[in-house]
Parts: C-alpha cells; sequence; structure tokens
C-alpha cells in the first residue's frame, strides 16, 4: 500500500488522506488509476494539490507476453436452451469415461479451479519425470557426482626483471619466456575414493648463465602422475556415499538412494493424483446419471399436473363444483412449478457438484445441479471439448445388489497400499537415510593420499636424437625418474556444531514423520469404517426409498380411479404427484449414493485403480515423442549460434 503525503502531512499522520493508491508507484509523484490531480487538506484547511506526471518508462504496466508452442482449444459456443429442439444424444459408459480421460488427460484436475490454483500445486502426469530430470535433487543429477571430469588449462608468461644478483640471468637481467600446460581426468568412486590421472608440460626459455643447453636456451619438462585420495572416516564406505553424496555436507544431501526417494515419493503422490482423477471421473458421472433421473421425473409430474389441469378445466366447462376457479388456479400452479424445475433440472445453476474430498475422502454425493451444466463438467474431467457435439448420456446403471465385506482383509490392505502412506513411508526412509549420513558427518575428516609420478626433462619437447636429454617425452618413457608420496590429511571442525545440529533436526524430523505416519494410519480407519457404514446405510437406504416410491405409484394409482368415478378430490391427487415425484427422486439419489459408497470403499482402501482395471507401467514412447527426442537431439549437436538475436518477449499492454 502506497500513499500520498504532504509536508503538513508526516506531522499530522494520523489525519486523513484523500489519495491512496495500490501497487507500486514512480518516485517522481502520487498518480491515480484516472490519471486526476490528488488532494490533500492540512491542518489549516489549505488545499495542495499536484498534477498527476505523465506515464514514464519507468512505471510498471500490465503486459501480454508472447509464448511459443501455446496450444489452441476448443472454444464452441454452448447450445441455447430449446425444448423443442432435437437433441442428438452419445451413450457412455462409466469404463469409457474413466478410458477416454486418462487417455487424453495431461493435467490431472480435481474439479477445481485450476486457473486459481498455483502453478506448483497442479498435478501432471509430467511430475515423475520432472522430478526424475530435476538438475539439483533428480537422480540423474545425483550419479552426475560420480561421473568422470576432464579438465585442462594452459598459462604462458613473460619475465623480465632486474635481479641484485649477477649470476641471474646476465649481469643480473634475467629474460625468461615460461609455458605451462595440465590436462588431469578425475573420477569419485562409490567407496568415496577420488582417482586423479594428470599430465603437466612445462617450457621454460631463459638467459641463465648456468643452462645446461646454453644462454640462452629452452628446455621442457614432462611430468605424468596418478594420485589416490581415501577417506578414512568421514565420507567413506558405499553407504555414505549413495545417501549424501560424494560432496555432502550437513544439511546438503544428494546422493542416489535420496534421489531414488524423491522419485518414489513423486511416483506415490502421481498415484494419488491419478485415482483423484478416476474418482472425479465417476462422481462427475454420477452426477449427470442423477440429473438425467431428476430430470425425468420432474418432466412426469410436470405432465401429471398438466393432465390434471385439463382435467378440471373440462369439468368446469360442465359446471361441476371441481372444476372452480380455486382448482383451476390450484392445478395450474402446481404445473408451473413442475415447469420451473424442468427447466432448472435440464440446464442447471452454477453450484458445486460431487467432488473428491468433500464430506468423504473420495466425495460425497451432493444436490442436483442439472444435466447441460452436469454434462459439461464430465465433458471437463475427461478432457472433451467443453461444448459442441452430440450431448453425452450415461448408460451404464447403478448396482442395486447388496455388498459385504471383510474387515480384516480390507483394513490391512488400506494399511498397506494407499499411497500416501506409501509416499509416507519413503519419506521416513528418506529421513532414516539422512539421519545415518549426519552421523558419519560427525567423524573426523581423515584421508589417506598416494601419489606416484614419472618426470621427464630434455631440451626438445620430442626428438630423433638419441643424445641424452634430447627429449623430454623421451626422458620420461625411459623411467629413469620416478617419485612417490604418501601421506595423512586431517581437518576436525571443533565442536562438530553444524553436523550436531544437522543429526537433531534429522531426529526430530524423523520422530515428526513417524507421528503422522501413525495419525494417517488411524484416519485410513476412519475413512474406511466411515465407507463401509456409509454402504451398509445406503442400501438400507435404496431399499426403503424403492418400497415408499412403489407405495406412492399405488397410492396415485387408486386416486386415478377414484377420480374417474368421481370420489376423489384435486387436493388428494396433486399432493399425490408431488409425493410421487419426491419419492421418485429419493430413490434415484439413494442408488447414486450406494454407488459412490462402494467406490469410497475401494477408494479408502487404496484399490481403486485396480477395481477400474487402471494400473500404471511405464510403456514403450508413443511415435511423437520418438520424433521429438530425435529432433531435440539433433539440435543439440549442431553447433552454438553466438549472434544475437532480438525475440519477441511481450505483446504489449494486456487488454
Amino acid at each position: 500500500m502506497t500513499t500520498c503525503h504532504t509536508a503538513t502531512d508526516r506531522l499530522h499522520w494520523r489525519r486523513s488522506v484523500s489519495c491512496v493508491l495500490v501497487g507500486v508507484m514512480a518516485a517522481s509523484g502520487c498518480r491515480s488509476a484516472e490519471k486526476e490531480p490528488c488532494t490533500f487538506y492540512d491542518s489549516a484547511a489549505a488545499q495542495v494539490t499536484y498534477e498527476a506526471p505523465a506515464a514514464t518508462a519507468s512505471q510498471l504496466t500490465l503486459e501480454s507476453p508472447v509464448v511459443c508452442s501455446e496450444d489452441d482449444i476448443d472454444m464452441a459456443e454452448p447450445s441455447a436452451l430449446d425444448p423443442n429442439a432435437p437433441i442428438d444424444y452419445q451413450d457412455l459408459t462409466l469404463e469409457e469415461a474413466i478410458q477416454h480421460a486418462l487417455q487424453n488427460t495431461r493435467v490431472l484436475r480435481d474439479m477445481g479451479g485450476v486457473i486459481t490454483t498455483p502453478d506448483a500445486l497442479v498435478a501432471s502426469v509430467y511430475d515423475p519425470a520432472m522430478q526424475y530430470s530435476d538438475p539439483l535433487t533428480g537422480e540423474e543429477a545425483a550419479l552426475s557426482a560420480f561421473d568422470a571430469t576432464f579438465a585442462a588449462n594452459a598459462y604462458f608468461e613473460k619475465v623480465d626483471r632486474e635481479y641484485n644478483n649477477t649470476f641471474i640471468g646476465r649481469g643480473g637481467q634475467l629474460i625468461q619466456d615460461l609455458g605451462n600446460a595440465r590436462a588431469e581426468l578425475r573420477k569419485t568412486t562409490a567407496t568415496g575414493t577420488q582417482v586423479f590421472m594428470r599430465h603437466l608440460l612445462e617450457s621454460d626459455f631463459n638467459n641463465n648463465v648456468g643452462n645446461r643447453f646454453g644462454s640462452p636456451s629452452q628446455s621442457f619438462g614432462a611430468l605424468l602422475e596418478g594420485e589416490i585420495r581415501q577417506p578414512l572416516l568421514q565420507g567413506a564406505g558405499v553407504q555414505f556415499n549413495r545417501i549424501a553424496g560424494p560432496n555432502g555436507q550437513p544439511g546438503q544431501l544428494n546422493g542416489v538412494l535420496l534421489a531414488r526417494t524423491r522419485t518414489d515419493i513423486s511416483l506415490a503422490q502421481f498415484e494419488a493424483s491419478v485415482r483423484d482423477l478416476v474418482s472425479n471421473v465417476e462422481n462427475a458421472y454420477w452426477d449427470l446419471y442423477f440429473a438425467y433421473r431428476d430430470l425425468d421425473a420432474k418432466k412426469r409430474a410436470r405432465d401429471f399436473a398438466l393432465e390434471t389441469y385439463q382435467s378440471v378445466a373440462v369439468r368446469a366447462g360442465y359446471g361441476d363444483e371441481e372444476g372452480t376457479n380455486e382448482k383451476i388456479g390450484q392445478a395450474l400452479e402446481q404445473y408451473w412449478r413442475y415447469e420451473s424445475e424442468v427447466l432448472n433440472a435440464q440446464t442447471g445453476r452454477p453450484v458445486e457438484g460431487t467432488r473428491t474430498g468433500w464430506g468423504s475422502s473420495g466425495g460425497t454425493s451432493r444436490s442436483p445441479v442439472g444435466v447441460r451444466l452436469a454434462e459439461r463438467r464430465l465433458r471437463l474431467i475427461i478432457g472433451m471439448p467443453i461444448n459442441g457435439g452430440a450431448v453425452l448420456r450415461p448408460s451404464t446403471e447403478p448396482l442395486v445388489a447388496p455388498v459385504s465385506f471383510d474387515w480384516n482383509r480390507l483394513a490391512g490392505t488400506a494399511v498397506e497400499a494407499r499411497s500416501e502412506l506409501r509416499a509416507q513411508r519413503w519419506r521416513i526412509k528418506q529421513l532414516e537415510m539422512e539421519l545415518l549420513a549426519g552421523r558419519n558427518l560427525l567423524l573426523p575428516d581423515l584421508d589417506v593420499v598416494g601419489r606416484y609420478r614419472w618426470r621427464g626433462f630434455g631440451e626438445d619437447l620430442m626428438s630423433q636424437s638419441n643424445q641424452p636429454f634430447s627429449s623430454a617425452y623421451g626422458d620420461l618413457t625411459s623411467g629413469d625418474y620416478q617419485e612417490w608420496q604418501l601421506g595423512v590429511e586431517m581437518e576436525v571442525p571443533l565442536g562438530f556444531r553444524r553436523a550436531h545440529t544437522a543429526v537433531r533436526n534429522a531426529e526430530h524430523s524423523l520422530a515428526r514423520s513417524r507421528a503422522i505416519l501413525k495419525e494417517q494410519k488411524r484416519d485410513v480407519v476412519f475413512g474406511l469404517s466411515n465407507a463401509i457404514a456409509d454402504a451398509q446405510r445406503s442400501f438400507s437406504v435404496v431399499q426403503a426409498q424403492y418400497n415408499r416410491f412403489q407405495a406412492a405409484e399405488r397410492q396415485i394409482e387408486a386416486l386415478s380411479r377414484l377420480e374417474e368415478a368421481g370420489e376423489t378430490s384435486v387436493d388428494l391427487k396433486l399432493e399425490a404427484q408431488r409425493r410421487v415425484l419426491d419419492t421418485e427422486i429419493l430413490y434415484h439419489q439413494a442408488t447414486v449414493d450406494y454407488m459412490l459408497a462402494l467406490r469410497n470403499v475401494y477408494y479408502e482402501t487404496g484399490t481403486l485403480l485396480d477395481y477400474n482395471n487402471v494400473f500404471l507401467a511405464e510403456g514403450p514412447s508413443p511415435t511423437g515423442a520418438v520424433r521429438d527426442a530425435i529432433d531435440l537431439s539433433q539440435r543439440r549437436t549442431k553447433p552454438l549460434d553466438y549472434t544475437r538475436r532480438d525475440a519477441v518477449i511481450s505483446a504489449g499492454p494486456a487488454l
């Protein structure tokens, strides 16, 4: 929040200010959104006005970026509500809906608003691959620490100086040209051993009077060296290096095992996202199924009300007392009431439907949302165009048979198979490994170092002459000059404060994760208990609502016969029609509740994907992916183009 102040306002900052700008303003002045002057009032009621300056390049504006390969979407217009227009339907089974969703989904929706969800929190099919290929914490990044590395350098130097010593150079003036080149190949093994292979070249041209080959003269030196550095305490062993990596430090562990654990956590989270996607497909499918049943029931009730109105109107024409204006109005009111409900059931109002995590883990059935709205939601979740084409119509009927469960088997499966618990167990395993590595870092840094080298010296770098010291490489290969070095290096931080802190933090984190796992297990058992109890309840409700619906049907049939005999009233028939409508809707609602309750049992046990024959596996790459990989490989092998090109970044101010 940025406010505008005058000199007087700085002394009386409690006083009201008439201009408050939200955003970032230039330091040169105060500007409102409408570019109108800001007016201030001091204690003496004196008015000071500042004109808003013109916009400058330093001020921030909203612009639209230009991105590459932005995908287009189907933007067909929604069809208008016309009850007389013919409708093309496309029957869709639940299995086909799930299959279509899995084949056409890249971003795993949870029926929430993706546009309002931060990008990092949106699950997608790319997440496991992104974690695996992460350049900081991925598996390939961890393995790269053990890759062999080649390094080389070369330096050239000119020396021209005077010394207070006539034996250096000529008369104390040293003129020297130096050259040094170095090439090294190094690798770290899984045990923490560092292996080096070096080759060094030296060239020296100077005017020292004591030179072996004359003054001035040039000489060459060649050196071939091998080095092994083996940690004995800190950083030693295969286990530590696989957990922490060869460069592991307290709080900075990135070994292969930890990277693989992160990938496993990502895979468990991806499985949970796919499971939630399948669950939401079922939610949207049964919402649409119930929307159709709700619409059919309300159409039937509307038609009954119309028949009753027409019957009353006919009686009024013959002077029957049942056909009075009161009865006509009563029947007509009920007709228009059902007509409005039919319109709502056809189109629907934008209210929340059934969604994973609402009421229960898998989702509890919500109120009817209308056929067209429910159909658009099903299209959204399975990846079809939002509008256009034939209207989807569920063809799978809900199950109305009793199902019994083995509690011990289900509870054991739930505790072992739930992806959330598996991800938490991987986190615990990750912390256990971090604790092992942290305890290793409490040891002193003690390394044993061994070096062995061959030396060569000569007037030329390479020569065909057999004279001594005529060739540096010839002298090197003769093996006459060999050196070795063996030593021990130790470094001990006094107190190990950072290492002890890392161990304590790992212990606290491990205890916390174990406590969370225990509570997660309890929550899974709680959810499974609720799901099984709800399945039993919902089936009993299905039976009760079916019997109630049949009783209401018998009542209206009896009233229709009495109406033909003239022995009943309009009030009773209209009331019976309302009861038939209510009981029919409640019966279909109960059947959908029962299907979702059964689904929730499989959801809580972690076997929903198996129940729907959905299996996660890494199969062969599609043809398009292979072509993209070949194209990427070819582009990587092309020479780098360092010429500057001005790329288009922004399309200008956003509208």
